[in-house]
């Protein structure tokens, strides 16, 4: 049996021509970087699930616990954008999932966020301080996912320019918006299991 020694240059699979010990650098690399944010926002999460509890009813099944599971993730990360936009995702299915499944009222097939809102609120299930958040992180998303030319006042560019801040810090402000918002509506009396600290991993 004939045996082939392959190099670095040669161990790239069929996707790339990039050897996975350069991989293995770039991922240490990144791991290493802003490593005290990391932990930082680590421990925030932790503290997040002391205040608003740790066991959570989940409605909206696997979105929903996705939707927080990457969410998580993605805000330990420094993934900003991916944060807003799925902390978003998870109180879009949570609320509109727990009017569904506990026969509130009957909800069209594809409910708008502001109907699930102002239902949502008629039930006593959210404060009028509590649509006011959840609208402006729409107002956040919102330009995330829907083209902003440079003149909107939401366009990040434009928010920019207007506040003199670096769009890095705009972006993880309003991560932590939404991670802060995103837990608190989970830590409601409806949600919420019981107020017993458990494990609280970044992944499962």
């Amino acid at each position: 049996m004939k045996a082939f020694l392959m190099s670095g240059d040669d161990q790239g699979d069929l996707l790339s021509g990039v050897a996975d010990v350069s991989l293995m650098r770039f991922l240490l690399e990144d791991l290493h970087d802003d490593l005290l944010g990391k932990v930082q926002r680590f421990r925030y999460l932790h503290d997040l699930g002391e205040e608003n509890g740790r066991r959570t009813m989940l409605f909206g099944g696997r979105i929903t616990y996705n939707a927080w599971v990457e969410a998580r993730s993605s805000f330990v990360h420094g993934n900003y954008v991916a944060t807003v936009l799925l902390c978003q995702s998870l109180i879009e299915n949570l609320l509109a999932a727990f009017l569904h499944g506990g026969l509130l009222n009957e909800l069209p097939p594809r409910i708008q966020f502001d109907e699930t809102l102002k239902r949502c609120r008629e039930a006593g299930i959210l404060t009028d301080e509590d649509v006011t958040k959840l609208k402006a992180l729409v107002a956040l998303r919102n330009p995330l996912t829907h083209f902003r030319n440079v003149d909107d006042d939401r366009n990040l560019d434009r928010r920019s320019m207007a506040t003199g801040r670096y769009t890095s810090d705009i972006l993880s402000k309003d991560a932590w918006f939404a991670i802060t918002l995103a837990s608190r509506m989970m830590g409601k009396p409806q949600f919420r299991l019981d107020d017993h600290p458990t494990s609280f991993p970044l992944k499962k």
